[in-house]
């Protein structure tokens, strides 16, 4: 009987043995970490506006360049005659155009419904591939043929399938949003270190708490990045969408100007849409800072 306990508590001493070791090679590395850690550096002080420097000397460049008379005003309005119709559309509701922020809300709507949808679907399917190879043979083939064909060359058979309403631009702007995210997100998944995994099994986590304290958090990185480029091509899905036979919408007063020949006011419309694109892409930029505290940067 003593030899039997004493086996006992040396199998259990091994086995906390054991765990330790993973979890030591899952957050140092099979090296170890260094004698000495060192102390945590000062964070640098994020400054924002830095980023305004190069488009505020773009746009005065473009200013001197109209006035000194280089670029002619009927090709390229300037940003003087630009600002002063933007406001015209604010302030004044047109026959031809609307207002300019009814035009906007009509847009956001579209965008924010499409991109809910298109997101959506790319992450349930992303973790459906990513965490089971039955999952990946059965929906990732159908994804990489979807993702070569040309996606606005699908608009003609949106129309024929779905009509000229609001749908084929809901699905447009869902599919351009779709595929980078689900993209990136099943990249995420698949390189998540399998040490990490190991460990939870070692701490006897369940299927659903290691995929939302291991898989999840080692996947978001990736995650991001993919929501950002998805968001770009949604926001270019959407120019693309309102295009066709649309009644309302910064795409339909884009094709109102067209036919009147009013540059001033597509370019006004072409930078609502730039503002709102760097809008949402600073949103995750913010939420990837706020998430991802734990990983130092190259210039941090």
């Amino acid at each position: 009987m003593p030899e039997t306990a004493n086996a006992g508590l040396i199998s259990r001493q091994e086995g906390r043995d054991e765990a330790a070791v993973l979890a030591s090679v899952a957050v140092d590395g099979p090296f170890g970490s260094d004698p000495v850690a060192p102390g945590p550096r000062p964070r640098r002080r994020y400054r924002g506006w830095y980023r305004l420097i190069s488009p505020v000397a773009a746009v005065a460049l473009w200013q001197l360049l109209s006035s000194a008379g280089l670029i002619p005003a009927q090709k390229l309005p300037p940003p003087t005659t630009i600002w002063h119709t933007a406001v015209t559309l604010v302030t004044t509701n047109s026959p031809a155009y609307g207002t300019l922020q009814d035009a906007m809300l009509v847009s956001l709507e579209r965008m924010a419904v499409g991109f809910a949808i298109g997101g959506t679907i790319a992450v349930l399917l992303a973790l459906v591939a990513g965490l089971s190879r039955f999952g990946e043979n059965t929906i990732d083939p159908l994804l990489q043929i979807l993702r070569m064909l040309p996606l606005f060359g699908l608009i003609p058979v949106f129309i024929v399938w779905f009509g000229i309403g609001e749908l084929p631009k809901i699905i447009l702007i869902a599919l351009g949003a779709a595929i980078p995210l689900y993209l990136n997100t099943f990249a995420g998944i698949r390189s998540v270190d399998a040490k990490l995994a190991e460990v939870g099994q070692v701490l006897r986590l369940s299927k659903a708490e290691t995929i939302r304290h291991v898989i999840l958090p080692g996947a978001l990185p990736q995650a991001l990045v993919g929501l950002r480029q998805s968001l770009g091509v949604a926001w270019l899905a959407l120019v693309v969408a309102e295009q066709v036979n649309a009644n309302a919408g910064l795409g339909f007063m884009i094709s109102q100007a067209t036919q009147f020949l009013r540059n001033d006011v597509i370019l006004v419309a072409l930078a609502v849409y730039a503002v709102l694109g760097l809008i949402t892409d600073a949103l995750v930029r913010l939420l990837e800072r706020r998430a991802l505290t734990w990983r130092r940067g190259l210039l941090e």
